[in-house]
């Protein structure tokens, strides 16, 4: 009876590793160079990407990333706007949670409208992967507003945008609750100003916006 036991517990062993390593291969159309922004929340720094409707930035992403030092920590907290520049990379990698380490430029302001070069060839290492979505099968644009929820640790969240058809836009809200938070609610346009976002989120707690961009979505 013990042998028979031990053999099916050793046969469901392989077969979950083997679950576990049937992946689907990795789609070369997705090796580009994938512009993002660094956001941070006290000592945390978080790489959020700048998606597009087409591939391959047709996703959203949000990784934790190390934090390497007090003078970069500074950069990201200090700016209005933080981006990097990495060298092409395959971002299904990330999509799949993969620990991953690139090289990227990382520039104050939008390095593809005129920021400020600060670090060049900086290591950035992405640790944890904290949301994907395909920017596929997407809902028409509407004033309900939909938002995916990310969870830090008991209290805190992160909550970002699931961008629809044009128009559309891309946001993501810290907020260290104190009641619950609306994930679906009505705004006043297809694309709302970020201060009626805000306002939308301002009695669930201690709030700090992260990001915001429409234009690149209409």
């Amino acid at each position: 009876m013990r042998r028979l036991l031990t053999l099916l517990l050793v046969s469901v062993s392989c077969f979950v590793i083997a679950e576990e390593q049937e992946l689907p291969p990795i789609n070369p159309a997705y090796q580009a160079e994938h512009p993002m922004v660094l956001v941070n929340q006290g000592p945390r720094i978080f790489a959020a990407n700048l998606p597009t409707y087409k591939l391959p930035h047709d996703v959203q992403l949000v990784y934790k990333i190390e934090n390497p030092d007090v003078a970069f920590l500074n950069v990201v907290r200090g700016a209005e706007l933080v981006t990097i520049k990495p060298q092409p990379f395959n971002i299904q990698r990330l999509m799949r949670g993969e620990e991953l380490t690139i090289t990227a430029d990382v520039y104050e302001g939008d390095y593809r409208n005129g920021g400020s070069l600060i670090y060049e060839n900086r290591t950035i290492v992405f640790n944890k992967l904290l949301y994907a979505r395909e920017l596929n099968d997407l809902s028409p644009a509407s004033k309900w507003q939909q938002y995916a929820m990310i969870t830090l640790n008991e209290n805190e969240r992160i909550y970002i945008h699931q961008i629809t058809k044009a128009p559309s836009y891309n946001h993501l809200i810290y907020v260290d609750l104190t009641s619950a938070c609306l994930q679906k609610f009505r705004t006043s346009n297809l694309v709302p100003s970020v201060g009626e976002l805000t306002y939308k989120f301002v009695n669930c707690g201690t709030l700090k916006p992260l990001y915001f961009d429409s234009e690149s979505y209409q």
